[in-house]
């Protein structure tokens, strides 16, 4: 029932999603902050700490700042970088979820009893395959498309660790917090928290990471 949940939310979600960033504009930053608000408030619910709330929220936000700002650095192709790193994580969650549930195995850390080694290798598994998929129709309208294929595998894997990091991070409050979900917005998933957790932590670092390097 709750595969199912996640199925149906996903095949709903992720074309909003789409159009939101395709359609940019003001589209695009009402969607975009709307989600920061609902991030902000499920993280305020879960933590217990002034300073937790306050730096968390403080994070969020540079986080939704860098969504905005990595869709407008190369207009041309913008939108198609963001697709691909979405691709990325979710296929990254998909993979945790599908392999950790056929597979099961010994769990990676206290901190996410969820998390497992066979769910590790599904995320890069599925992450990888998603990806190279993606690529090879798309790869003219992404900007590194100059790149070759190992180096687009290091940086698919550089992601998705970035994005499985996040979702520990998350997991990590909510046990301390003594809490399942950050909240029961989304059917199967719970609160969107629950759902982007890997996602806010890719575009901050790929964002200083563009910066640095430029």
């Amino acid at each position: 029932m709750n595969f199912f949940l996640r199925f149906i939310s996903s095949i709903i979600l992720i074309p909003l999603v789409i159009l939101f960033l395709y359609k940019g504009s003001i589209i695009f930053i009402i969607s975009l902050t709307t989600f920061c608000f609902i991030s902000i408030y499920e993280w305020i619910k879960l933590s217990k700490t002034f300073f937790i709330k306050f730096v968390g929220s403080i994070f969020i936000i540079f986080s939704f700042t860098s969504i905005y700002i990595l869709r407008y650095f190369d207009n041309e192709k913008s939108f198609y970088n963001l697709i691909f790193i979405i691709l990325i994580c979710v296929s990254t969650d998909l993979g945790g979820y599908i392999f950790g549930k056929v597979f099961k195995g010994p769990n990676f850390t206290k901190i996410s009893p969820n998390k497992t080694y066979a769910g590790i290798l599904g995320s890069y598994i599925l992450s990888i395959f998603f990806s190279m998929i993606f690529y090879k129709y798309y790869s003219s309208d992404l900007s590194f498309s100059n790149l070759s294929i190992i180096h687009i595998i290091f940086y698919v894997l550089f992601v998705s660790t970035i994005s499985q990091i996040g979702d520990l991070i998350v997991s990590f409050f909510k046990r301390k917090a003594g809490v399942k979900d950050t909240g029961f917005i989304i059917p199967g998933h719970g609160g969107l928290l629950d759902r982007i957790d890997g996602i806010i932590f890719v575009f901050p670092i790929l964002l200083i990471l563009l910066i640095k390097f430029l």
